[in-house]
């Protein structure tokens, strides 16, 4: 290997990306790197180039799920990544895997991974939420929007969930443990097993929103990897007034975008300033005056801005909030938004209410609660001094000094 050689490193970043998450965390880790140092190598699906404009580094096109078809499959239940599906990514891995030789490849949501690396005998890198761990003490999954909660009620899916929650979880592993016994190598384990599967596992969280049990030397803590989409301040960012508390709300890219009028029309009502980013998914009109809105924001310094954070409930906008000692209210629909929500309520640092029964009186109330009651603040804030400890970029690269 050239590590700790004069030639330079090469590692090749593989994201999955379903959704923008799982592109930016990969590729905010190849851009730290020093290219005097790494020769790095970007693969992800076509339609990504405006965040990949001046990477500085070889990007390559490969095939993954639509986002859309991704999370339609993840909130019914069903298998996100077929056999097929990740025997196509295998193919397509190796011949990349071939074409760059990398030392070392580092993968965001690549299942086929688990296959490919194994087969090149390159070692292997998975960025993870620690939710998804083994190793995580989570005794029990919360119940998101899924079809059986119209039937069964939340309480009965949650019974239902317990009850099956070892078979399920099998279940959803059962494709890519097929394809490794084609290829002669042994089965993973359940979901999430396959999840956080590598030769070495990186977690882009904080271990005191997520404890741990038995976490082996292989599986490390890494902190929150902080994205903001690179845009021009709006022309109204200047006039927004100071004499109020501001309200960042944001559905992001993966959140339920139609419950975005209800919650501007909910906390409009409330002594606040908004600063909405809709991520161009939809048209807001008739705004209050108190409502600034525009498609994307910089989504670290409206969060600095800000009293209050509104969003999906997932890791991306929730950990730039907590970066900065901003409270979250979130809006969670899939079980990956619940996970992190759930740990962010825990610790006192938010409130998470559920998609499928949301009210612009609950909204408000939440809202309401989180501005004056003051240990949201102060919770936040020592998640926030957690989160200084950490700069995963830093981490990243100590990581490669002392692992490889």
């Amino acid at each position: 290997m050239r590590f700790g050689t004069k030639k330079r490193t090469r590692i090749l970043f593989i994201a999955e990306a379903v959704t923008l998450a799982h592109l930016t965390r990969p590729l905010l880790l190849a851009r730290s790197l020093d290219p005097e140092r790494f020769e790095i190598h970007f693969a992800c699906a076509p339609g990504h180039e405006r965040f990949l404009d001046g990477a500085g580094f070889a990007v390559r096109q490969i095939r993954t799920v639509p986002s859309r078809q991704f999370l339609i499959a993840m909130a019914k239940g069903f298998h996100v990544f077929s056999r097929q599906t990740l025997l196509d990514y295998v193919e397509e891995d190796l011949r990349i895997l071939e074409e760059v030789d990398p030392d070392l490849v580092v993968g965001d949501l690549r299942h086929s991974l688990a296959v490919s690396a194994k087969l090149r005998k390159v070692p292997h890198v998975a960025i993870a939420n620690i939710h998804w761990s083994p190793f995580a003490s989570i005794k029990r999954f919360p119940v998101p929007e899924n079809p059986l909660v119209k039937i069964l009620g939340i309480r009965g899916t949650g019974v239902f969930l317990r009850l099956f929650q070892p078979v399920l979880l099998s279940t959803y592993a059962r494709p890519l443990n097929q394809v490794r016994r084609r290829y002669g190598l042994p089965p993973v384990g359940d979901m999430r097993h396959v999840m956080t599967f590598g030769d070495y596992t990186l977690y882009p969280d904080m271990p005191s929103l997520f404890p741990t049990h038995g976490l082996p030397s292989n599986h490390r803590f890494i902190g929150p990897i902080l994205w903001s989409p690179n845009v021009a301040l709006p022309s109204w960012w200047s006039s927004v007034p100071r004499d109020k508390p501001c309200i960042y709300v944001t559905l992001g890219a993966s959140g339920q975008v139609k419950y975005l009028p209800l919650l501007v029309k909910a906390l409009s009502d409330l002594p606040a300033t908004l600063l909405v980013a809709t991520a161009g998914r939809l048209s807001l009109s008739d705004l209050p005056e108190n409502v600034f809105a525009a498609d994307f924001l910089p989504g670290m310094e409206a969060a600095r801005r800000s009293s209050l954070v509104v969003c999906n409930g997932g890791s991306a906008t929730a950990y730039q909030a907590l970066e900065s000692g901003i409270p979250v209210l979130g809006i969670a629909y899939n079980i990956d938004q619940y996970l992190t929500m759930s740990a962010v309520a825990q610790k006192g640092a938010g409130v998470l209410l559920r998609s499928g029964r949301l009210t612009p009186t609950a909204v408000r109330e939440a809202a309401q609660r989180i501005l004056t009651v003051r240990e949201y603040r102060t919770a936040a804030a020592k998640i926030a001094e957690e989160c200084a400890l950490y700069d995963a970029p830093t981490v990243f690269q100590d990581f490669l000094k002392t692992t490889f």
